[in-house]
């Protein structure tokens, strides 16, 4: 994939921005960081414990910050849209407030 794919995928969720972070590409819904652009085949996505240990393997290795999971740093030259797609999808809900998941229910 490519970080204009990436782009569109992310900005098609509700109230996403792009924006900077640390001198890095990032998506974020209000102040909530829910993925970097670390570098062009690289995408960083803020999950949950229990979810980024669930997709761990082939294009999606585990992200560390410091001693804690984070999240899952994915091989955008491996992974399909529809995998980049539901990883963004579950980062999003993990943060969207209440108002939002009313209005945008997460798909299933």
């Amino acid at each position: 994939m490519t970080p204009a794919e990436v782009r569109a995928l992310a900005l098609a969720l509700p109230e996403v921005t792009e924006g900077d972070h640390h001198g890095r590409n990032a998506f974020r819904l209000g102040t909530r960081v829910l993925a970097t652009q670390w570098a062009d085949d690289q995408l960083n996505v803020m999950l949950d414990e229990p979810t980024a240990r669930a997709v761990e393997g082939g294009p999606c290795s585990l992200l560390r910050w410091g001693e804690k999971l984070a999240g899952v740093r994915v091989d955008l030259s491996a992974a399909t849209p529809e995998l980049v797609g539901e990883l963004l999808q579950e980062a999003w809900a993990r943060r969207a407030p209440a108002r939002l998941l009313r209005e945008h229910p997460p798909k299933v």
